[in-house]
């Protein structure tokens, strides 16, 4: 009995370890200003990336209205230009 209350406890104690040590969940996002959410996938080895940006849309409904968030992702890198300033600033990968 008394093993098994030590193997539980070593193994509570190394899960501990490891959920503390890992990377925060906003690695390569960012929140906030004229959009929701702006996050980055990994870079490819041809050094592109993927990016999703979160937007709120405004849907009419009758004499009211309501905000639905709305992903749009596309592929960034270089020799990729933008014209939606929103998507591609800043022009580098997030995390870096």
């Amino acid at each position: 009995m008394r093993r098994c209350i030590v193997g539980a406890l070593a193994g509570l104690m190394a899960a501990a370890g490891l959920i503390t040590c890992a990377p925060p969940a906003a690695a390569g996002c960012l929140y906030g200003g004229p959009v929701i959410s702006k996050c980055d996938g990994p870079v490819q080895p041809d050094g592109t990336w993927q990016r999703c940006v979160g937007v709120a849309r405004l849907i009419p409904s009758g004499f009211s209205s309501h905000l639905v968030p709305e992903k749009r992702c596309d592929l960034m890198g270089p020799g990729r230009h933008y014209w939606d300033l929103a998507f591609a600033d800043p022009p580098t990968h997030i995390a870096d």
